[in-house]
């Protein structure tokens, strides 16, 4: 019968190692730990805690902008892989482009601008040069400048008065960009003032 009362009265102490304390509560904590003998221990060693803790955090908030500058980067390098993946075959149409205008100059000299080849020929540079525009290729404008080394190539100095000195005379062969960057330099002559 005490058996029965046990169980059904709440109040009746329970067994011990089945009996769970609400959370928060003091009968969670290890018995040892409760020992005044171990209280500067356990100050330590939560303190030792929270530093592991400040360390640990610091190390993720390093990683995670580290992380954030991976990503930042890794966006601007695809966007110039994009931006610039065709540098190569059309830095190599440059010379068909260029004997393309070669041939039109020669064309006109010799028949004329009234004829059927040449005018094909002058649709085929069109067609290119529109290809150029659909993907960015700009020409570098050199002629009556004031030179710059990073967009234009010296070639030859020449005695030019009417302008002031280092300034671009004749273009030899055009410079063309691709976006900002520069695809080939203009070649040119630059003015060298008689004294």
């Amino acid at each position: 019968m005490a058996n029965k009362e046990e169980t059904l009265n709440p109040s009746a102490p329970s067994d011990p190692e089945t009996e769970t304390a609400p959370e928060g509560s003091a009968a969670c904590v290890e018995p040892e730990l409760l020992d005044p003998a171990n209280g500067p221990d356990l100050e330590q060693r939560c303190q030792q805690a929270e530093e592991e803790a400040k360390r640990t955090f610091d190390r993720f908030l390093r990683l995670s902008a580290e992380f954030e500058n991976y990503k930042k980067r890794t966006a601007r390098e695809m966007e110039d892989y994009r931006k610039y993946a065709y540098e190569a075959i059309l830095g190599e149409l440059l010379g068909v482009v260029d004997n393309l205008e070669r041939a039109i100059e020669a064309g006109k000299q010799s028949v004329g601008e009234d004829n059927d080849l040449l005018k094909g020929i002058e649709l085929t540079l069109k067609e290119i040069l529109r290809i150029f525009e659909k993907f960015s290729v700009t020409p570098v404008n050199a002629l009556g400048k004031t030179f710059d080394p990073n967009y234009h190539q010296a070639v030859m100095q020449e005695p030019a008065d009417h302008v002031p000195q280092n300034t671009v005379t004749k273009e030899f062969q055009k410079g063309y960009l691709l976006h900002d960057r520069l695809l080939r330099p203009a070649m040119v002559a630059v003015s060298n003032p008689t004294k």
